[in-house]
């Protein structure tokens, strides 16, 4: 459904009734109460990567990263699982580095392993997934960069 400045709306969920790009709640959330253990999905050590980066901003904001590639590679320091299902403790976040067309599968998995939010990262929306994980309890946002918008939280 479409707002009325031509956005595009999700009616309907759980009492949401707004716009998922200005949920700028759901982001303050997310970034200082949610938890501090994040599970960075497409985070590899390819350096020339956008998770490579944002991973290393999260963990100087205090966030534990947890790749999560089928590389399971060591990256800052932390060692990696080839997916969500292989990380052996809680995850409060899953930040997610997949193209759109895989993200739903990434944020139903999260929500299987009793993460708490999903962050897809700008670019990655997909409205069908943010309608379930919202039903399934969590907080979630999409088109967003965490990189971003922690440093806006000071």
């Amino acid at each position: 459904m479409s707002g009325v400045d031509g956005t595009e709306r999700i009616d309907g969920i759980d009492g949401i009734d707004g716009e998922w790009q200005d949920d700028k709640e759901a982001v303050r959330r997310i970034l200082t109460a949610t938890g501090d253990t994040w599970a960075v999905v497409g985070l590899s050590g390819n350096t020339r990567r956008a998770a490579y980066g944002v991973a290393a901003v999260l963990q100087r904001y205090g966030k534990r990263i947890v790749p999560v590639h089928p590389k399971a590679e060591t990256v800052h320091g932390e060692q990696g699982y080839a997916s969500l299902a292989d990380i052996p403790f809680p995850v409060d976040v899953v930040d997610v580095f997949v193209n759109s067309d895989l993200a739903g599968g990434v944020a139903d998995e999260a929500v299987a392993i009793g993460a708490k939010a999903v962050w897809f990262q700008l670019g990655v929306v997909d409205e069908a997934a943010y309608a379930r994980t919202r039903a399934a309890g969590l907080d979630m946002v999409m088109d967003h960069c965490p990189a971003i918008e922690i440093p806006l939280l000071d």
